[in-house]
């Protein structure tokens, strides 16, 4: 019963981001290992929409180490647990909240020797900004437990990259780019020890360069983004933007922005307000000013979504029977349906 909850939910899941998405492009997800135990270890940059994406698309059922902070209601903590999310604790929970994360090492570590998929954000914190962060020491020293209880145990480390045409804008869209894994006890040209902690957080941090877009100059990072918005660069295409970024003093790389499209979507936004309008008026007016991180915001809105269209929509359905009939109510769901649809789809 409870593997047909978990999987119920994840079709759900699966079906939302399909709507809510334009595009959810995945590359080299074959580079995941399909059994064994494995490290999933992405960047971090929109709040919980990294963890729906990779829950649903990585190719394995994985554990999720999450900010205990979320845990801290006990109803929250039971559903979370239940989607095999587990309490990591940070410095700004203080110096014994730190201490419990000794016992986590040890479950991730038992959870490794059961051939588990985990997954944390090695960036240890959430920015929209399109640059990999210092990597923190967490998954080293889960690797460390690991090993250090069962010292022949293979581990296999797969970065990946998550990339956000814009993090915050609706519709939107996104590419998960899984790379070349790194074996840790494994054997070939990417096999580390544990020891060499160092060397493997360069490696990881490198190739988690390569697959998402990686802006290092943060002095001027708003002019290089400006520049790159300018030039029409494709955000789900990492490699070809870190291309650009890498000659941007040399001649005019990309394509430039799509005006047909563009001017299709400035007429067809307002439509789609107009007839979404109850749910549109809710979440400007009561949600959206409540957001207390950018970071947040695609989180806030999937979510509200999830639960307000589905309402709108019966809503509208009953009324329009009432006032009509049940045949026409079914046109009109059908037709509002397929426009969101194909409005999210094509912009």
């Amino acid at each position: 019963m409870r593997g047909l909850a978990y999987g119920i939910i994840k079709i759900w899941i699966r079906c939302a981001l399909f709507c809510y998405y334009g595009k959810i492009r995945r590359v080299g997800v074959g580079n995941v290992p399909k059994s064994g135990a494995v490290l999933l270890l992405p960047n971090h940059q929109n709040a919980l929409m990294d963890v729906l994406l990779l829950a649903v698309y990585c190719g394995r059922k994985p554990y999720f180490l999450t900010r205990s902070d979320v845990f801290a209601h006990p109803l929250l903590k039971r559903f979370f647990t239940y989607l095999q999310m587990l309490p990591i604790y940070r410095l700004r929970n203080g110096s014994a909240a730190l201490q419990k994360n000794y016992a986590v090492f040890e479950s991730c570590a038992d959870l490794l020797k059961k051939d588990s998929a985990i997954l944390l954000f090695p960036e240890a914190n959430h920015d929209l900004r399109r640059r990999v962060r210092p990597l923190s020491k967490g998954y080293a020293r889960i690797i460390h437990t690991a090993i250090g209880n069962t010292p022949d145990l293979k581990i296999t480390i797969v970065p990946i990259g998550l990339n956000y045409r814009n993090g915050t804008h609706f519709p939107d869209r996104v590419s998960l780019y899984f790379g070349k894994p790194i074996a840790v006890n494994g054997d070939g040209d990417d096999a580390f020890l544990p020891e060499n902690a160092r060397k493997l957080t360069e490696l990881l941090a490198a190739r988690m360069k390569t697959i998402t877009t990686h802006i290092d100059d943060t002095d001027s990072y708003e002019q290089i983004v400006s520049r790159l918005h300018g030039k029409g660069v494709d955000f789900l295409d990492p490699v070809s933007v870190n291309k650009v970024i890498a000659n941007l003093d040399g001649p005019e790389e990309g394509t430039r922005p799509n005006r047909i499209l563009k001017g299709a979507q400035l007429f067809l936004k307002p439509v789609f307000v107009l007839l979404n309008l109850p749910v549109v008026l809710v979440w400007w007016a009561f949600v959206k000013p409540r957001i207390w991180e950018p970071e947040f915001t695609a989180t806030l809105r999937f979510a509200y979504g999830l639960f307000a269209l589905p309402i709108y929509l019966i809503m509208l359905f009953f009324l329009v029977t009432i006032w009509a009939s049940a045949l026409w109510a079914v046109v009109v769901i059908g037709f509002l349906f397929l426009f969101d649809f194909g409005y999210v789809k094509l912009f």
